[in-house]
C-alpha cells in the first residue's frame, strides 16, 4: 500500500515541522553505591599525613598459684607495638560551561547540583573499594600519591593458596612491616575450589581466639551465593502468604555458628575471591579532611568543582578479624 502522495507524516525529509521531542523529564540513574565500612566504622581525626595508633594484647592465661607471704618475681611488661596508615587523597573534579547550565534541560534543572550529588557518591565509592581490597600502604611523592594499608593487607594471612585464613603474623601486617611504616598487599594464590563450611567456620575461631567477636561478613555475589549452599542451612523453607503467593527463602543472610550470631553483607567492592570476616569494632576510618566540595579559581566560562577527602584506615587490631583467600 503506498502512501499518497503531498501527505504530511511525522516521517523522514517530508515530516510536519515543529514536532516536539518526546524526551522523559527524568535521569535513570543506576545506583551502585557501596559504603558499608564508611558509614559503619568508627569515624576519627587524623592530624598528620601518617595517622598511628597503638595495638596491644594479654598475655596468653595459664595456671596462677602463688604461695602465702610470697615476695614473687615481677613479670616484663610487654609494651604497646606501634602502627600506622598513611592518609590517602581521593578527588573528583568536573567542569559545567556558564551557558550549558543556563539552558533548558531534561531531568535536572542544574547541571552543576547533580553532579555535586552524584560524584560526592562516587567519591564515597571510591572510598569504599580502597577501604576493602588489597591495596598496600605507600608514603607516595612528588609523582605519585600515598595510599592506605586496606582490611586484606591489614588482616594477616600466611596460607593465601585454597583457603587462606589467618595466622598471627605475616608480611602484610607483621611488626615489621608496622616499623617500617608500610603495609604491604598479599599475594594471591591459585584457588582450589569454593569455600568450605568448615573453613568458614574456622575463620570465625580465629578472631574469637585472640579476643574478637566476628559479627560481619562481607562478600561478593560468588562467595554469597557459596555460603548460601553450606549444608548446614539443611533448613529451607516456603512463607506462605495470606494472598497465597509463595516465597522460597533460599539464601542465608545470618549465620549462626558456635561464635555467635554473624551478618553476611553482600558487598559489590570485596574482591570475589575474598571473603572478610570482620569485628567492626577494631575498625575506623580516620579523617584529615572529610569529604568536601570546593569552587575552584574561574578561569572561563565555566563553573569548576573539586571534591576531596583526605582519610585513611585504623586497623585497632588486625588479630580481631580474619579472612578467607584464594575462594573459587
Amino acid at each position: 500500500m503506498a502512501i499518497i502522495s503531498n501527505t504530511v507524516t511525522s516521517i523522514g525529509t517530508g515530516s510536519a515541522g515543529g514536532n516536539r521531542e518526546d524526551l522523559e523529564d527524568i535521569i535513570w540513574e543506576l545506583d551502585p553505591l557501596e559504603t558499608h565500612v564508611l558509614s559503619t566504622c568508627d569515624r576519627v581525626d587524623a592530624k598528620a599525613t601518617y595517622h598511628e595508633w597503638e595495638l596491644d594484647a594479654m598475655v596468653a592465661p595459664g595456671s596462677n598459684i602463688d604461695i602465702e607471704g610470697n615476695d614473687g618475681a615481677f613479670s616484663a611488661v610487654t609494651q604497646p607495638t606501634r602502627a600506622g596508615n598513611y592518609c590517602q587523597i581521593s578527588s573528583k573534579l568536573f567542569l559545567i560551561s556558564g551557558t550549558q547550565e543556563k539552558v533548558a534541560k531534561a531531568g535536572r534543572k542544574s547541571d552543576v547540583a547533580r553532579q555535586l550529588k552524584k560524584q560526592m557518591m562516587e567519591l564515597k565509592n571510591d572510598m569504599e573499594y580502597a577501604l576493602v581490597r588489597n591495596q598496600a600502604s605507600s608514603a607516595g611523592g612528588s609523582a605519585t600519591g600515598r595510599s592506605l594499608g586496606s582490611m586484606e593487607s591489614w588482616i594477616a594471612s600466611t596460607d593465601n593458596s585454597g583457603n587462606g585464613l589467618r595466622a598471627t603474623t605475616t608480611a602484610s601486617a607483621s611488626t615489621a612491616a608496622f616499623g617500617s611504616s608500610v603495609v604491604t598487599a598479599p599475594t594471591d594464590g591459585s584457588t582450589t575450589g569454593p569455600v568450605t563450611e568448615a573453613k568458614f567456620k574456622e575463620a570465625f575461631q580465629l578472631g574469637w581466639q585472640a579476643g574478637g567477636s566476628d559479627h560481619t561478613v562481607l562478600v561478593s555475589a560468588t562467595q554469597k551465593t557459596n555460603i548460601s549452599a553450606f549444608t548446614g542451612l539443611t533448613t529451607k523453607y516456603a512463607d506462605v502468604k495470606n494472598n497465597g503467593k509463595v516465597t522460597i527463602n533460599a539464601s542465608a543472610d545470618v549465620y549462626v555458628s558456635e561464635y555467635g550470631t554473624h551478618s553476611i553483607v553482600l558487598h559489590r567492592h570485596v574482591r570475589s575471591s575474598v571473603i572478610l570476616v570482620l569485628d567492626l569494632d577494631y575498625w575506623a576510618v580516620a579523617f584529615l579532611r572529610a569529604p568536601f566540595s570546593e569552587d575552584l579559581a574561574k578561569t572561563g566560562d565555566a563553573q569548576k568543582k573539586a571534591l576531596r577527602a583526605e582519610y585513611t584506615l585504623v586497623s585497632r587490631n588486625h588479630k580481631a578479624s580474619s579472612k578467607i583467600a584464594a575462594c573459587a
